[in-house]
């Protein structure tokens, strides 16, 4: 791969990655579905130092696990953390969600019956803004965190299939924090004219796939 495109792909995988770290506990944890199972592997390992008392997991089948996925991607990230540790008696499953948006407002109506004030998004890192960003919007009621598998965008993906896959879905994500923001889908995340000057680079040099035309 180009050398500027990989350096203009990991600043766009910092900006997206970067928020505030999560509290020390939460009311729960809310792991949103994707193809990568180092999620639920995270979720669990929270789950085990105490900072939450159980795990949602939602998601049914995105544009990247139709077709791929042999079960809806809440069942298997619930069946992932299952072997890492945490009881069944911990985990709920939301199968449905099909975008970010969806994993909030769908999983809201199965714990109507608790009383929920904070929650941490557990994701993929460069959702952490769009997370944060639906979350406060879908689901407002609760105050939102999120926390993500530790990985610099030079471990993230395993080889080059695979990293310039990664870098068309974070192009359609920024461009989805501007587009879902104004649709009032997710609340406003400030992106700086050097970011969207990346985007357009990336653009231009091929990664538009997932651009919303």
């Amino acid at each position: 791969m180009d050398e500027a495109v990989f350096q203009d792909a990991k600043r766009l995988y910092d900006f997206l990655s970067d928020c505030p770290p999560p509290p020390a506990r939460a009311d729960f944890l809310l792991v949103l579905g994707s193809h990568d199972l180092r999620v639920p592997d995270h979720a669990a390992a929270l789950f085990r130092a105490g900072v939450a008392p159980f795990i949602l997991c939602t998601g049914g089948y995105g544009k990247m696990t139709e077709g791929t996925f042999p079960k809806p991607e809440g069942v298997l990230f619930a069946e992932q953390c299952v072997k890492q540790g945490v009881p069944e008696s911990c985990i709920l499953i939301e199968d449905k969600a099909t975008n970010t948006g969806e994993n909030f407002s769908f999983s809201k109506h199965l714990v109507q019956d608790r009383s929920i004030k904070t929650g941490i998004a557990v994701c993929k890192p460069y959702m952490a803004k769009r997370a944060w960003a639906a979350g406060t919007r879908q689901w407002p009621e609760v105050e939102w965190s999120v926390s993500a598998p530790a990985l610099p965008f030079e471990e993230y993906a395993p080889d080059e299939t695979a990293l310039m896959q990664e870098i068309e879905l974070m192009v359609g994500d920024l461009q989805r924090l501007k587009v879902y923001a104004e649709k009032g889908y997710q609340a406003p995340v400030d992106v700086p004219g050097s970011i969207w000057a990346v985007w357009n680079r990336l653009v231009d040099a091929g990664f538009g796939r997932y651009v919303l035309r």
